[in-house]
């Protein structure tokens, strides 16, 4: 069984930019399926966080570099 419904490795992109593309990505899916991201970025522990808090999507799980976010 996956762990996630979609996935996407995001590398080092920077929190800026990987927020907004995250943003695009999670539109596509449906509500309640968990999308798996990938960030090296040394801030994304807490910029991905405070993202879900603002847009209102749930974070399930945070293990640096690896995130997952229930879509709201």
């Amino acid at each position: 069984m996956s762990d996630s419904d979609a996935s996407w490795d995001a590398g080092t992109l920077g929190c800026g930019e990987l927020l907004m593309e995250l943003r695009f990505k999670i539109a596509e899916l449906q509500s309640k399926q968990v999308f798996k991201v990938i960030c090296r970025d040394p801030g994304a522990p807490e910029e991905m966080p405070s993202w879900c808090r603002l847009t209102g999507h749930k974070l399930l799980k945070q293990e640096h570099p690896s995130y997952w976010i229930e879509k709201k």
